[in-house]
């Protein structure tokens, strides 16, 4: 196809985007910032909102295509950031994207507004290089819904595509791959996600009369020691082990003369492929069964992903070349790390994820060098040249 062409500042934009106080579910402008970039290379843009009505937040979502061709070629990320924290423990004001030592600061520079920057500066490289003609499609498919319930998000944008008849083909996801420098990670695949809640109710009481109370507390904590003291595996040929983590136990208690009426643990699982979201709940009930000894107890657990693993292929090597050529190191291929909306798109095309170096996200004065930018734009420059081969 033949499409316009333009220059596309990767900083600029970076910069642009972390202007936007885009704290999920707020949108903030970010996509209409991200809109006006696509448009000016000729890019179809659809902006999606999903939710509430049905009682969860509202969220924007934009897809955006150049071209109609086969092969559909995906870049897929967010917009949306977590909460800055206190304000004052930042060294400058976290969206006003301050360049300071060769740096980006700001909320979102690293996860992952710097990569969705460097993704539409790649395709403007791309297009001037050719003269605006490919055979294929680019497409991007960007969510205001990946750092909070992910419900409204890219799963929703997925079934819109499904429902048009529309098709991805290979998607490279821009989260911070990488630990400490460029270069090191690829992700294709990653562990899944369990979070469990359980409560052991008793009966409240003076802690003096304990013979007219019923003590919920030493019953959670066996139950808890239970869970903590089983070893889930060893890992497996693609994942590390898998591994159970109390996050919270409480009893909603103030006063310390008072038996509490309940108390209750939240915990989460992240597994490998030798589980699924169906085993581990067999596996979760049977270890509390033995441990309760008879008592009651109440589980409640939500399965926010499954693991999943995607073979090394075409998508995979073209990026691996493509970070060499450019950083002077191949990638080793990975599934370590949290989830990504990535678990939402390995079920309609091949989806591997590589971006910046991700040691401050998250974090108090977040930010990204601004060599690595103009490095991840090079190197999703070089992906495209490797899916979109010149013709002869």
């Amino acid at each position: 196809m033949t499409a316009k062409t333009g220059d596309i500042d990767t900083i600029d934009l970076t910069r642009a985007l972390i202007r936007c106080p885009s704290v999920t579910p707020q949108d903030a402008g970010a996509l209409d910032v991200l809109q006006a970039a696509l448009e000016r290379l000729g890019f179809a843009c659809h902006r999606l909102a999903f939710g509430g009505a049905d009682g969860t937040d509202r969220v924007d979502n934009l897809y955006a295509r150049l071209g109609m061709a086969a092969p559909n070629f995906c870049f897929a990320g967010h917009t949306d950031v977590v909460p800055i924290g206190h304000r004052d423990d930042w060294a400058a004001d976290p969206f006003s994207a301050e360049i300071r030592d060769g740096h980006v600061y700001g909320r979102g520079a690293a996860d992952m507004k710097g990569a969705i920057a460097a993704f539409v500066a790649a395709v403007g490289g791309f297009l001037a290089a050719r003269n605006g003609t490919f055979d294929g499609s680019i497409s991007l498919l960007i969510t205001g819904d990946e750092e909070g319930p992910a419900v409204n998000g890219t799963a929703k944008v997925l079934d819109w595509l499904h429902q048009r008849g529309e098709t991805i083909d290979m998607c490279l996801v821009g989260e911070p791959t990488n630990p400490h420098r460029m270069g090191e990670m690829i992700k294709v695949g990653r562990r899944g996600s369990l979070n469990g809640l359980l409560t052991v109710e008793g009966t409240k009481g003076h802690v003096a009369y304990p013979e007219k109370a019923d003590n919920p507390v030493p019953r959670l904590i066996a139950l808890v020691s239970a869970l903590t003291a089983a070893e889930l595996d060893d890992g497996s040929a693609y994942f590390q082990p898998s591994n159970l983590e109390i996050t919270s136990i409480d009893v909603g208690n103030t006063a310390s003369n008072v038996i509490p009426p309940r108390a209750w643990a939240r915990f989460n699982i992240r597994f490998n492929d030798r589980h699924s979201g169906a085993s581990l709940d067999r596996w979760l009930r049977e270890t509390l069964d033995k441990a309760a000894d008879g008592a009651a107890y109440k589980l409640e657990i939500e399965v926010s992903g499954e693991s999943f693993y995607t073979p090394p292929g075409a998508l995979s090597e073209a990026v691996a070349a493509a970070a060499e050529d450019v950083l002077g190191r191949r990638p080793a291929f990975g599934t370590s790390g949290g989830t990504s909306d990535a678990r939402f798109i390995r079920k309609f095309c091949p989806v591997a994820e590589f971006g910046l170096v991700g040691e401050t996200m998250h974090k108090v004065d977040e930010r990204i060098a601004i060599a690595d930018l103009e490095a991840l734009t090079r190197v999703y420059r070089g992906v495209l040249g490797r899916l979109f081969p010149e013709t002869p």
